[in-house]
């Protein structure tokens, strides 16, 4: 690059991130018909159909696979939007986590498979075993090597003693999935998925994580060493979109959360209940010869509830909630980007500032470090803009697949409801059916 004027700072040439809707927001929107279907209007009434000319029910569907179905087309659709930079030549998996019982510690590690064409692999599958701060050693080392780009969050390594077993087979089995997901988004990026430690995790029998790969970029150093008492003049509209959607959606998430929280307690205590309930109807069928069958239906239909309900919390707890604190962590990973890239900025801007006034005095021409400070500036500006677009895809899609379960769930916990009480209908009208007949004997 040759010495002279700096250019102004790249402008991302992309849509606004304030035209971008919260998935979540409460705003009001006119309804609008989806853009997959097409409605004839005639002389004759015709039906509606896809546009592959498949013909669609408007009322209700019968049943939940139709709903998923529905909602499964409108994934296959927008997979064709995809961006075409994420990579599909390196695929991995966590699973089969093992406790370990040491002396000294307990643990548990997952197995970690790699299946890859990549050359920079020496064999073509891998299968190695981490713990939870062998990932957290990934991540450490990725954002220090990658300051520029959006790391994925992992799973929060501490939990309440007292509260949650951290060696539950719940519990692992959630924080497997997280950290299935965690390095599926690392080996779906373009540039992460490069990361030479990210090699070393999925290759090395033994991970030596003291010594490790020490690997900085020249862009991480400089982050580290930026002048700590220049303000930043104006963090440029996008950012500050960003930095505002992120605060919202916080908090939402937030509420979210809470609400969830409260709901997993009353059910809780709704179970309890239920399971009193259901006893005091077996104990009184014992007494009552009379009654027996009815009073053991209605026992058996608390009990039917009693499990429906226990498979709705702990969809709750271990999809639901998850899936909203991965989002809350991911925010934090965001904002500590938007961070760096506005250190980045008043670095430029204090130097620029600088270089300008020794130019007034002596006409020196402007030193090549500020214009390498803009060039990182423009850097830091390129990858959070594609990050970000690749986050909003990400989100789009786990929160659609998230209210879908969800969906599913209830449906599911009334329907085996409803089934159960209407089994009792059947039990009672025999009943009365025997003592009418009865009588008239």
């Amino acid at each position: 690059m040759s010495v002279g004027a700096p250019r102004g700072l790249a402008s991302s040439g992309q849509k606004l991130i304030t035209e971008m809707l919260h998935p979540l927001s409460a705003a009001e929107e006119q309804l609008s018909p989806w853009p997959d279907v097409t409605i004839s209007v005639g002389v004759e009434k015709q039906e509606p159909g896809l546009t592959n000319g498949t013909p669609v029910e408007m009322s209700n569907p019968a049943s939940t696979l139709q709903l998923i179905d529905r909602l499964q087309l409108d994934d296959e659709l927008e997979a064709d939007t995809q961006d075409p930079s994420e990579t599909h030549d390196l695929f991995v998996t966590v699973d089969d986590p093992k406790k370990h019982v040491l002396t000294m510690e307990t643990y548990i590690t997952y197995r970690v498979s790699t299946k890859t064409t990549r050359i920079e692999f020496d064999l073509p599958e891998y299968c190695v075993r981490r713990r939870y701060q062998d990932f957290d050693w990934l991540r450490t080392k990725l954002e220090d090597s990658q300051p520029t780009h959006l790391i994925p969050p992992l799973p929060e390594k501490f939990v309440m003693k007292g509260v949650v077993d951290r060696f539950s087979e719940e519990f692992v089995e959630t924080r497997m999935k997280a950290l299935d997901k965690f390095l599926k988004r690392v080996a779906d990026h373009p540039v992460l998925s490069f990361n030479p430690h990210l090699n070393a995790f999925l290759t090395a029998k033994d991970l030596n994580k003291r010594q490790g790969l020490a690997l900085l970029t020249k862009v991480g150093e400089s982050v580290k060493h930026v002048t700590g008492g220049y303000k930043l003049r104006a963090r440029p509209s996008e950012f500050c979109a960003m930095g505002e959607y992120l605060d919202t959606f916080s908090q939402k998430l937030g509420t979210l959360d809470r609400i969830a929280q409260r709901i997993l307690k009353e059910q809780s205590e709704y179970l309890t209940e239920l399971r009193e309930y259901s006893s005091v109807y077996s104990s009184w069928a014992g007494s009552e010869e009379q009654l027996q069958r009815p009073l053991e239906g209605v026992a058996g239909c608390v009990t039917t509830c009693c499990g429906a309900m226990e498979d709705l919390s702990d969809s709750t707890s271990q999809d639901f909630l998850p899936v909203l604190r991965e989002y809350v962590l991911y925010i934090e990973s965001m904002k500590n980007v938007l961070r760096k890239r506005d250190q980045s900025q008043a670095e430029y801007e204090g130097r620029l500032e600088a270089a300008v006034l020794r130019k007034q005095e002596d006409r020196t021409p402007i030193p090549v470090e500020v214009e390498k400070c803009q060039d990182k500036v423009e850097c830091f500006n390129a990858d959070l803009k594609a990050d970000w677009e690749r986050w909003q895809r990400n989100k789009r899609q786990d929160f659609k697949q998230l209210l879908t379960g969800m969906a599913d769930k209830n449906i599911n916990y009334y329907e085996k409801c409803q089934a159960a009480w209407e089994s009792l209908l059947t039990v009672l009208q025999d009943k009365q059916t025997e003592d009418k007949t009865s009588e008239t004997n």
